[in-house]
């Protein structure tokens, strides 16, 4: 089984690619984001540790996370939120380890895709054998936040300040995916890499 990390930037359309992967090859996806959340819901591992640093306030009526208020109060306060991130951070790098080591027990899959935004910078570069980058121009990038989730100009514009540069991220990936155009064209190239793959095999 060959794990590879996929990162890129906001709006870049890493979800729709990976799920083009997920329907054309015998792959697992496992979305960083989407593990984070399970592990903070009610019974999981990080839940009542939250609880404890922010306190009573963030729990709705069914027990879970209040996200807005966590969000209000993380980023309020910068010690609070590397302290969420120190809870956080390693719990789902030793889920994701888990679920990497299970899939290789099992022996069902030949593909093992981790998604995750913090990719380079949580360090999982240690943990997948390789690493693509989704590309797409910025303006491109712009316009599908706007469309696809509403976004003002301005929020677009701190949420792409924030992210790594698009030199760094060429820097740290061994393969780079151009989704600036119909998703087609990008399908073709993960299409040809995939095939290098098999080819190998």
């Amino acid at each position: 089984m060959k794990v590879i990390g996929i990162t890129g930037g906001v709006g870049s359309g890493k979800t729709k690619l990976l799920g083009y992967l997920q329907i054309h090859y015998n792959c697992r996806v496992l979305l960083a984001d989407e593990a984070a959340r399970q592990l903070q819901e009610p019974g999981g591992s990080c839940h009542r540790q939250i609880v404890k640093l922010l306190g009573e306030d963030i729990l709705g009526p069914d027990g879970y996370l209040r996200t807005q208020v966590v969000a209000e109060k993380i980023f309020q306060d910068k010690t609070l939120l590397a302290a969420v991130n120190a809870v956080v951070h390693p719990a789902v790098r030793e889920y994701i380890l888990g679920q990497i080591e299970e899939e290789r027990q099992r022996g069902n899959v030949a593909f093992f895709f981790l998604e995750a935004a913090l990719l380079i910078e949580c360090g999982y570069d240690t943990v997948v054998e390789e690493m693509w980058y989704v590309h797409a121009d910025r303006e491109v990038r712009r316009q599908r936040l706007k469309r696809g989730r509403g976004y003002s100009d301005e929020k677009t514009d701190r949420i792409l300040a924030a992210q790594l540069s698009e030199e760094a991220y060429r820097a740290h990936c061994g393969f780079v995916i151009d989704n600036s155009r119909e998703i087609t064209y990008a399908y073709g190239q993960i299409d040809k890499k995939m095939g290098e793959y098999l080819w190998e095999k």
